[in-house]
């Protein structure tokens, strides 16, 4: 995003316009944004080009909220700065073993995909994935993951049936290796799905309730294995 539609945002998110309309003149925002009236009006007609605002025009004063692709963008810039002031290069993330829809299974262990993850994470997945529900302290942590670059497991087809690209991540569960993956076009979740060359039930001798932590690799790739993340 542009730099210009950036900084309009933040100053706009900042009176309250994330969450509700604000009321505020032309004037009153050229004021907040360091520019005259008229810059100011023509940075809120562009905002409203690019769908990063809405607009609702009163008898006195004009309301303005930021859309949720405005929100989007500034999401993005915000899990960048905390990559850089709060974070290395790994995430950790804790929540409780759940169980998942049992199909995990079934789609990790297609030839195809078992063989991008021997090549590019280091290890033929075991059946079956280990699904985890993020502890809501956890949950901005998720953010962060989504707009890190992971590794792309390219989909295939098979017997008619499409199989989609999936973009995976290094981790750890106690010192174990292992790798989240995450379908491409999946809708964001809570849930955290794992696999491992061990079946970690019983590796580690968890149940459906316990508690457990995972370490998320965010160092970077190369740029050929890059794709971005839960986008």
């Amino acid at each position: 995003m542009d730099e210009k539609f950036s900084f309009a945002l933040r100053k706009i998110a900042l009176l309250g316009g994330i969450n509700n309309y604000i009321a505020v003149s032309s004037r009153e925002l050229g004021v907040v944004l360091g520019m005259s009236q008229q810059s100011a009006s023509k940075r809120i007609l562009e905002l409203l080009d690019e769908k990063y605002l809405v607009r609702d025009l009163g008898a006195r004063k004009q309301r303005i909220k930021i859309t949720d692709s405005g929100v989007e963008e500034l999401k993005k810039e915000y899990n960048e700065y905390r990559r850089i002031f709060e974070l290395t290069d790994h995430v950790a993330i804790h929540g409780k073993v759940v169980t998942g829809m049992g199909e995990g299974g079934y789609y990790i262990t297609q030839k195809p995909y078992m063989d991008q993850f021997q090549s590019l994470l280091g290890f033929r997945p075991f059946e079956g994935t280990l699904n985890i529900k993020v502890s809501k302290e956890d949950l901005g942590k998720l953010e962060v993951i989504r707009y890190t670059p992971g590794h792309l497991i390219e989909g295939f087809e098979k017997d008619g049936r499409t199989f989609g690209n999936v973009v995976a991540y290094k981790a750890k569960i106690q010192n174990l290796e292992c790798a989240l993956v995450i379908p491409q076009r999946s809708h964001y979740s809570d849930i955290l799905e794992i696999v491992c060359k061990f079946h970690l039930r019983r590796t580690l001798s968890i149940n459906d309730g316990d508690e457990i932590g995972v370490i998320i690799d965010l160092s970077s790739l190369s740029s050929e294995d890059q794709i971005s993340g839960m986008t």
